[in-house]
């Protein structure tokens, strides 16, 4: 397997997915990996296109088969995971797999890619931040809240695991470092 991988992971709220539409605009060598879950659809969000959304029984069949390289459950009945064949699907296509995973599934992508990954975690300027981000949001109950809240703190000691940290204080210059990262990861 010789082709590249970037990862993103950070905590809930931290920006990692609006920096990724970001990164996209720059390089179109890039694809976006689209992660299986077990939840139900948010409103907008579409089949194949923002997950791949898996009844909680046909998840169960397909980590029985093999056919994920990483899962977890994130929240109790709720799994999120990568499968092999969307790996398989961009690899077909030579561009660069795009990863948008918890930090769990981040690091162990990263142990699956080695040296081809690059790992980047996004640190929120702080927790009362990443929490002010959860609110304004307006998707999540208090109770989801407080649960993200609680798994970004243990998310949070992750950071040195990763190949580089970016802190998201200020969207422009949080994207144009991670911008700076990746073309040298790359040999830009």
């Amino acid at each position: 397997m010789a082709h590249k991988a970037i990862l993103f992971s950070a905590p809930s709220g931290s920006g990692k997915t609006t920096i990724i539409k970001r990164l996209l605009k720059y390089f179109d060598c890039f694809e976006f990996s689209i992660s299986a879950t077990s939840r139900q659809p948010r409103e907008g969000e579409r089949d194949g296109v923002d997950y791949y959304f898996l009844k909680p029984d046909e998840f169960e069949r397909r980590v029985k088969d093999g056919d994920f390289l990483e899962w977890e459950e994130v929240y109790a009945g709720t799994r999120y995971g990568t499968l092999k064949s969307e790996i398989d699907r961009i690899a077909q296509k030579n561009k660069v797999v795009i990863f948008d995973v918890d930090v769990n599934g981040g690091l162990n992508i990263k142990r699956y890619f080695g040296d081809e990954a690059l790992a980047i975690f996004v640190m929120p300027p702080s927790i009362e931040v990443l929490e002010q981000r959860l609110r304004q949001r307006g998707t999540e109950s208090e109770e989801s809240i407080q649960k993200r809240l609680g798994r970004s703190a243990k998310e949070l000691d992750e950071a040195n695991k990763f190949d580089i940290t970016i802190v998201n204080d200020d969207l422009d210059r949080a994207v144009e470092e991670t911008k700076r990262v990746v073309e040298s990861f790359l040999g830009n």
